[in-house]
């Protein structure tokens, strides 16, 4: 050991060094005080040195870290799982309770889920029978699973947020902001980096330094890691990094969850281990940072984004005190010992010639050769602690199979639940999951492989364009190629759950019928493919993998409603209060708001491993807080026949308003299946409450009361003491009303006795929206967008959609959400007409429009204007209006009038003021551009503005400067749009609110590269733009010198002042208009030079 005892951080180093890993934080500081005391008292210089008693003090340090140890080990475990999860509690509830409002206020891009913890969404109960150790059994989702370990096992997190992954980083910053002890007694020290490509960056500093260090990420974030991790792989540096896998930007940007971005690293040289489940999340990254040390081989761990990740399900979870019991302390020690340091002075990252450079590389061999041994004694070492047996790969099946496949993370658990049906039915079969992907353990897949075996199918949840298969199935060919043994074998391979597209027991069943029957390869599972014709038939309804004593509950809401979150402090409730299992996923676009939500959650006594959403007539409680949903969401295919319930928030509460308003459809769908139904004025009773528009509670409150997952009294009681908890902070006036809000809620809780049998005769229809899209003129809104509204999407066939990318723009205009209870109406009287309404709008939906007299004389009688005040409008009547159908309800231009003249009316009250038809009139009307200067705020707003019906969230402040900007420039308008909020609401496929000017069809050219990249992307942009200006000026100066530019009048001077103002905006956006047909008819009189 070097030191010095004049240095501070020299002593940090030594204490760091020395405390034995297995004492307990108290332990280990007094351990370390007397330590650095011994070792001070040895020198009194500056001069470093080496101590003489070195030896003597080893063995006195190893002395006392024997007898702590033996006093640790006497301490029960499930007191200290108890005392460490009362600490946390206190010292994170209230940075949990601030999450939880973000919430409802971010959407997926922002990576703004509801922050979970070791104390939020947890059960506490006994520990489970036949493990090594006591275990909390806590319903956590898989970020906070692996953050969990991962915070516990490092020094240093070197984060940057990027979905699905943001989460992780955000738990292990709000639990190290908290003080949060790791299992070496010290927070986890986090830094958030410019970029992912920063964060690797540092997590090379950080090991080179001989640091335990980790970081979290997905998608193009790992690409952009890549350079570094072949560094850090390159010098055998021990670390993990933890990615929830993510689909690649490509044709479009996906945040949902394949594997494309970690098998685009996986030629980088890091171990990779799966996860398949939120329980192999904690110990699989366990095993990770076990395997690391001891390996030197760094390792990327992994598990499907938003299924697994995001996914809610009970686990046992391990102390940080009982996961540092397995960490290898000698490899520890040699890791610290390899560090960067002047004390023991090496130098690395050398650069290397053709004589050496090959021999160098390939002296790593003997460390990827022991890789597997070494994770599978850490999967043996974690195994046998927790009482859950951990291996390279997995099986479930027929002792000698005949069809196997062969599939990694959560997709594993829906095949593998079909299984045991397929034996009844007599067929041998079976499914292998590999833990460990890479180094591929070939030898030990061969073991796993019978002689039995006739075929095997290969699914892999990625695509690589150009490739002949794709990476699973090559190494699986590649090994049963090499043994002789195998070749009778026929190999199928298939394409799966890209962008976390749904793969259901059905799918599997097809994907082993297709093993039994046709053996078709190269197939894709869960598309209907009519271009290439790959897929598999449609698959058969199957739900093996939830066992029948589930209660299966769903829940419809709408984006940034707070119905997600709502809904998992529901699941928390139920997972405190009570011995049942649950699991919880919720189904939601990337758009920001407006969009509807699917909360999909089931509770049992029983595990439940079922990772996908609820099928049709399975679920027993169905509820849908948002009214319009029932004209555009078949929601009650979901409702299990006879025994299920539907509750509905609307203002209907008689039955003469149901059968006014409730489509047929869903009253027949409610009839034909025998439905309990429920009605609740969840709007009025939050009002009358005093909550405003904030209505979980109230839905909450129906859904504790009829969705039987617990006692009624004994729910209702918990769901009180939880609003008490929740809002203690708030005040008890805040308590008070949410707890109004629950009583009123019961007491305005209506079950509809609806004439059946009159309601089950009614004649097939359609939904309303339904009817909306059919036979619309362009195909892609008919097709695509139609289908997609209603949560169709999946039965889209791959023919309908356009290659590379490019959608129709102004998709916005046909949706129509009717999102907002209030919308604004003006007061024309008090209207002054300075358009700051228009001009603060985020979403376009109030607008001034001028029309003149013989208009004016046409217009609907209701439609009541004003002459316009302005000189240049002089002739014209002057009109506010509001789309009631776009509106969001933000109120921001009730706010900016400075006049008073917008007053908020209830969306029902637009009807009889005839706010759509006065909308659909003016709309149609020519927009008169050129009266006013667009630079100004009055003559901005008198154009079309060119992004409209976004669905960022109520009151963006982003989208009123890009409305502006279309509104200035739009014609000319070139975007390159970085990849995060302003490109989810800019551009969601099938909703693109980006238009085209009426008068032209011209505007704003929109293309999203990356995240990083926007600034080079636009620069290239232009920088085209420019050359090829710059060359059609050469081509007319040369043009101008021939006796072709006199054959048509006027065409010599066009092109002569084109060519002296090319660089004037106005002056081009004359010509643009006039000289193209100049040309034309100079080359229709025989000119030849203009092919320019």
């Amino acid at each position: 050991i070097w030191y010095s005892s004049a240095s501070s951080s020299c002593n940090r180093c030594i204490a760091w060094h020395c405390a034995p890993r297995s004492l307990l934080p108290a332990e280990a500081m007094k351990f370390n005080a007397r330590s650095m005391m011994r070792l001070r008292n040895m020198s009194t210089t500056r001069v470093l040195r080496k101590p003489s008693q070195v030896e003597d003090i080893d063995q006195q340090i190893r002395a006392a870290a024997d007898q702590l140890a033996s006093l640790r080990k006497a301490r029960a475990a499930q007191v200290k799982a108890t005392q460490q999860a009362k600490s946390q509690d206190g010292t994170l509830t209230n940075f949990l309770l601030h999450e939880q409002q973000r919430q409802a206020q971010g959407g997926a891009e922002t990576g703004r889920t509801l922050l979970t913890s070791l104390s939020s969404l947890t059960s506490m109960s006994e520990p489970m029978e036949g493990m090594a150790v006591q275990q909390a059994i806590r319903a956590w989702d898989g970020c906070t699973a692996t953050s969990h370990v991962a915070y516990a096992l490092s020094d240093d997190a070197f984060i940057f947020p990027i979905t699905p992954s943001s989460p992780m980083a955000e738990i292990c910053e709000a639990w190290s902001v908290a003080g949060v002890k790791n299992a070496f007694g010290s927070a986890l020290n986090v830094q958030q980096l410019q970029s992912e490509a920063g964060a690797a960056g540092a997590l090379h500093g950080s090991v080179a330094a001989g640091g335990l260090a980790t970081t979290f990420t997905s998608s193009q974030g790992l690409l952009l890691m890549i350079p570094n991790m072949y560094k850090i792989a390159g010098e055998l540096m021990p670390c993990v990094i933890h990615v929830a896998a993510r689909a690649l930007a490509g044709e479009a940007l996906s945040i949902f969850g394949d594997h494309q971005d970690v098998m685009a690293a996986r030629a980088c040289g890091w171990g990779m281990i799966s996860s398949q489940s939120v329980q192999d999340c904690q110990d699989l990254a366990l095993v990770a940072h076990i395997a690391t040390l001891k390996a030197r081989v760094p390792i990327m761990h992994f598990s499907d984004g938003f299924r697994t990740s995001h996914e809610i399900n009970t686990i046992s979870t391990l102390t940080s005190e009982q996961m540092r019991e397995l960490v290898d302390l000698d490899a520890l020690r040699q890791h610290r010992q390899r560090g960067l340091s002047p004390l023991t002075p090496t130098v690395r990252g050398s650069n290397q010639n053709p004589d050496v450079y090959m021999q160098a590389l390939e002296s790593a061999n003997v460390y990827y050769d022991r890789l597997p041994g070494v994770i599978e004694e850490a999967m043996q070492l974690v195994g046998e602690f927790t009482g859950r047996p951990l291996t390279l790969f997995r099986y479930a099946g027929h002792e000698e199979p005949e069809h196997l496949v062969i599939q990694m993370g959560s997709a594993a658990k829906v095949t593998e639940s079909v299984v045991p049906q397929l034996q009844k039915d007599g067929h041998k079969v079976g499914v292998l999951s590999p833990m460990l992907f890479r180094p591929w353990p070939a030898e030990q897949f061969l073991q796993h492989i019978p002689a039995s075996v006739k075929t095997i199918s290969i699914l892999d949840r990625t695509k690589e364009h150009g490739s002949y298969r794709e990476p699973l199935f090559l190494d699986v060919a590649a090994t049963l190629q090499a043994d002789p043994r195998f070749a009778g074998i026929q190999l199928l391979g298939g394409r799966y759950g890209l962008g976390s597209k749904e793969y259901t027991p059905g799918m599997a069943i097809t994907v082993f019928e297709n093993a039994m029957g046709a053996r078709r390869d190269r197939f894709t599972v869960g598309i209907n493919d009519d271009v290439t014709f790959m897929s598999l038939p449609p698959p058969k309804a199957d739900d093996s993998a939830v066992p029948d004593s589930t209660t299966q509950c769903v829940f419809f809401g709408l984006a940034g409603d707070g119905t997600v979150g709502a809904n998992k402090n529901a699941v928390k409730i139920i997972g405190d209060n009570s011995s049942l299992k649950a699991q919880a996923y919720f189904a939601y676009s990337s758009v920001k708001a407006g969009t509807p939500t699917v909360s999909h959650m089931r509770f049992g006594p029983e595990d439940v491993e079922a990772p996908y959403l609820t099928l049709p007539d399975s679920a027993s409680y169905v509820a849908c807080s948002f009214t319009g949903h029932v004209n555009s969401l078949d929601m009650l295919q979901l409702v299990k026949p006879n025994s299920g319930t539907f509750v509905l928030n609307c203002p209907w509460s008689t039955s003469e308003s149901l059968e006014a308003n409730l489509p047929n459809a869903v009253k027949k769908q409610i009839a034909k299946k025998n439905v309990a139904f429920y009605t609740i004025d969840a709007s009025r009773v939050a009002q009358d409450s005093g909550l405003g528009k904030l209505t979980n509670n109230v839905m909450q409150t129906a859904f504790f009361n009829l969705s039987n997952v617990l006692p009624v009294e004994q729910a209702m009681a918990y769901f009180q003491g939880a609003i008490q908890k929740t809002y203690k902070k708030h005040g008890d006036l805040v308590i008070q009303k949410n707890l109004q809000a629950v009583e009123n809620a019961m007491a305005n809780l209506i079950k509809v006795e609806y004439p059946k049998e009159a309601w089950a005769n009614l004649p097939d229809e359609q939904l309303p929206e339904a009817a909306k899209y059919e036979g619309h003129a362009d195909a892609f809104i008919q097709q695509v967008q139609g289908p997609m509204v209603m949560l169709r999407g999946d039965e889209i066939p791959v023919s309908h959609f356009p290659v590379g990318g490019v959608t129709p723009m102004g998709l916005s205009n046909n949706e129509k959400k009717t999102q907002a209870g209030e919308v604004p109406e003006v007061d024309m009287d008090k209207c002054t007409q300075c358009n700051y309404c228009s001009y603060v709008c985020p979403h376009a939906v109030i607008r001034p429009f001028l029309i003149d007299q013989n208009t004016y004389d046409q217009a609907p009688p209701s439609l009541e204007a004003r002459k316009a005040t302005s000189s240049e409008q002089a002739g014209y009547y002057y009109r506010i209006q509001v789309s009631a159908a776009d509106c969001t309800g933000c109120e921001v231009c009730v706010k900016t009038c400075p006049d008073d003249a917008l007053r908020m009316v209830p969306q029902e009250e637009t009807i009889e003021l005839k706010f759509e038809e006065h909308w659909n009139f003016l709309r149609a009307l020519p927009v008169p551009e050129d009266l006013m200067k667009r630079t100004t705020v009055k003559g901005s707003q008198m154009q079309q503005p060119l992004l409209e019906f976004s669905a960022a969230c109520a009151g963006c402040g982003e989208t009123p400067y890009v409305k502006l900007l279309t509104q200035m420039f739009g014609d000319r308008m070139v975007i390159a749009n970085a990849t995060g909020c302003s490109s989810i609401w800019g551009n969601p496929y099938g909703s693109a609110p980006y238009s085209a000017r009426d008068s032209d069809g011209r505007g704003p050219a929109w293309h999203n590269s990356l995240f990083e990249d926007n600034a080079e992307f636009g620069f290239g942009m232009a920088q085209n733009s420019l050359s090829r200006r710059m060359r059609l000026r050469g081509s007319v100066g040369e043009l101008l010198k021939s006796e072709e530019c006199d054959l048509v009048p006027e065409l010599r001077a066009r092109l002569k002042q084109w060519h002296e103002t090319w660089m004037s905006a106005s002056s081009c956006s004359k010509m643009q208009d006039i000289l193209p047909n100049m040309l034309d008819a100079a080359r229709e009189k025989g000119a030849s030079g203009f092919a320019f």
